[in-house]
């Protein structure tokens, strides 16, 4: 019987992936096109994992050299500012308000995100979702180490624990810590087996076949 369930956020409880994609892309656009659309196709393929790994890939790969904590910084102060408004603004993913809303008193909700932990604190409170999650942790933290302190300190089965996510990064991290995985996203390429819903609309009833 499922008793918990840990959520990605962005492309899993409101629709902003492509709001941190246009982010990436204006951020980067002095570098020219070449550079954004590498820049882009990463992002797009290691979603999940924190912007600032992100940025030191960009600066390894296309500039030919690590960036300067000073330079790191700097870059994630302006991706804030280029997305913050843009993921408060985005619509909901189908279901998801209506899932956490109603079930919030049946299962135990967390949030493992790789968006700064302030951040995603801010987002949270600004869309009225605190009274749905027992706790919520963004980045530096990876995945598996939010998953693991999540199980240790709610005393949380991970048989009993489901990973709601929409990126490789979440099904690795889920699986690595034992829990099941419900992939999102109708375009989604998990692993074949992989049980997969297109939005959270049918989350409830999914949930209650997992036994």
């Amino acid at each position: 019987m499922i008793c918990a369930i840990i959520f990605d956020f962005d492309g899993v409880i409101l629709d902003s992936v492509r709001v941190k994609t246009h982010a990436f892309a204006k951020l980067f656009s002095s570098f020219g096109p070449d550079a954004v659309r590498r820049m882009v196709a990463y992002h797009e393929a290691h979603g999940g994992i924190s912007r600032f790994r992100k940025f030191e890939w960009f600066y390894k790969e296309i500039v030919g050299r690590l960036p300067s904590e000073a330079e790191v910084q700097d870059l994630g102060r302006q991706f804030e500012e280029l997305a913050f408004d843009g993921v408060l603004g985005a619509p909901w993913i189908p279901g998801a308000h209506e899932f956490l809303e109603q079930n919030k008193n049946r299962y135990r909700c967390f949030v493992a995100s790789g968006t700064p932990d302030a951040e995603l604190r801010t987002i949270v409170q600004r869309r009225g979702l605190n009274d749905c999650f027992v706790e919520i942790q963004g980045s530096p933290a990876t995945k598996d180490e939010i998953i693991r302190r999540f199980l240790n300190d709610h005393a949380l089965m991970p048989c009993d624990t489901v990973f709601v996510g929409d990126a490789m990064t979440d099904y690795v991290a889920a699986h690595e810590c034992g829990l099941r995985f419900v992939g999102v996203g109708a375009g989604s390429s998990f692993p074949e087996g992989t049980t997969v819903i297109p939005n959270l609309t049918s989350l409830a009833v999914l949930l209650g076949t997992l036994v």
